[in-house]
């Protein structure tokens, strides 16, 4: 469907929503902005709220305080406007398992609002950006855990929504069919879907998120980008020194200057960790000077990027103290 929306930064907009249930407080005057075309990943522990957010969204909660809006489109009163834009894969999507996937998109395509000539074209269309188009006949019972959740994707996708709600869309999945979800949510993001990302593998929502939102207790804590995130807590670096043979003779690097500790994860392979504002530079250099002293030839030297579940953990931890 085409639509344009006057302001693309704002493509969904949440400004102080606040949801109770009887005396517990599952969002706290929370406020965020989600740009068109980006991928927004959405992380914190159960029960911090990230499920609540998504009801709203999707318009499984309609009683809350607060504004929401899709496309412009203020909820709950603008609900069917709103959900013409949005696409939805449930944590846990479920189909009648006697039937085939064409006959059950075939259901859901009519259940979005398709016409019969509609849903024939864009079945096979979405199956094939899918890679289930040669199984189009099978029955859901026959399918894999991974098949089925691209079933699942299949149906939020066949009207061709502007967002795409994603909750925890990888539980359960193997690490290859974990890759092939990520890559189909880049292509999508390429086409200018607008696509929220919740999950707790962190690795995951690293490798598609443009924007992070952290939340905890209700609470939103941080939002923005990877690099964004790391600036706001100084975590220790770490460099990894791999050697071309094992070796026992490495004891002498925690008297480095900066150093902190040494971790021998194997015999060829070592994690030296930095004081958090050690200049990176020289410290490989001293290092790597240490090692070529010992007369050990060295195959590879790195800084390692502190990963987004230490960033996470600090955030976290930080509400705790």
């Amino acid at each position: 469907m085409e639509f344009n929306h006057p302001n693309p930064d704002k493509f969904v907009s949440l400004k102080n929503l606040t949801k109770r249930f009887g005396n517990f407080q599952a969002l706290s005057d929370i406020s965020l902005d989600i740009r068109e075309g980006e991928i927004f990943g959405y992380i914190g522990p159960n029960g911090a709220g990230k499920t609540t957010t998504i009801k709203i969204l999707v318009g499984l909660i309609s009683n809350f305080q607060g504004e929401v809006s899709i496309g412009g489109y203020q909820l709950p009163q603008r609900k069917e406007e709103a959900h013409k834009l949005l696409g939805y894969l449930p944590q846990n999507v479920a189909f009648q398992e006697w039937r085939t996937i064409n006959q059950a998109l075939r259901t859901f395509g009519k259940l979005s609002g398709l016409i019969d000539t509609q849903v024939e074209e864009k079945i096979p269309q979405v199956l094939e950006l899918l890679g289930l188009l040669e199984v189009r006949h099978k029955k859901i019972t026959q399918l894999s855990g991974g098949m089925n959740q691209k079933v699942g994707l299949a149906q939020a996708l066949l009207h061709e929504p502007k967002l795409l709600v994603l909750d925890e869309p990888l539980g359960g999945l193997d690490p290859y069919s974990r890759y092939q979800f990520k890559e189909i949510i880049r292509k999508l993001r390429q086409k200018g879907t607008t696509i929220i990302f919740s999950s707790h593998i962190l690795s995951d929502v690293q490798d598609v998120a443009d924007r992070i939102g952290i939340i905890n207790r209700g609470r939103i804590k941080k939002i923005g980008t990877l690099d964004d995130l790391k600036a706001r807590f100084k975590t220790k670096k770490t460099v990894e020194v791999l050697l071309v043979s094992k070796t026992e003779k490495l004891n002498g690097l925690s008297k480095i200057k900066n150093v902190i500790g040494v971790d021998q994860l194997s015999p060829s392979k070592v994690l030296v960790n930095l004081e958090a504002n050690a200049d990176e530079a020289q410290a490989v250099f001293d290092i790597a000077e240490y090692i070529v002293k010992l007369k050990i030839p060295i195959r590879g030297i790195n800084v390692l990027e502190p990963s987004l579940d230490q960033i996470y953990l600090n955030y976290v931890q930080e509400e705790e103290k």
